[in-house]
């Protein structure tokens, strides 16, 4: 729906998804475990988005 919608105003959009639990290995990650291991990955992911977007403002 997001991106449907997105492209229905002409808009750009972005999903950012991550899975912390497993219901094939019963591994469970707890509440600390995520706030720390996934900071590295939404600055990442945050960092490459606003390079996308000056690039795109740059074209």
């Amino acid at each position: 729906a997001l991106f449907h919608n997105a492209r229905i105003l002409g808009k750009n959009a972005a999903c950012l998804l991550t899975i912390s639990d497993s219901l094939v290995s019963k591994s469970a990650t707890s509440a600390q475990e995520r706030q720390t291991s996934f900071h590295q990955m939404m600055v990442l992911a945050l960092e490459s988005a606003c390079a996308l977007e000056e690039e795109d403002t740059r074209a």
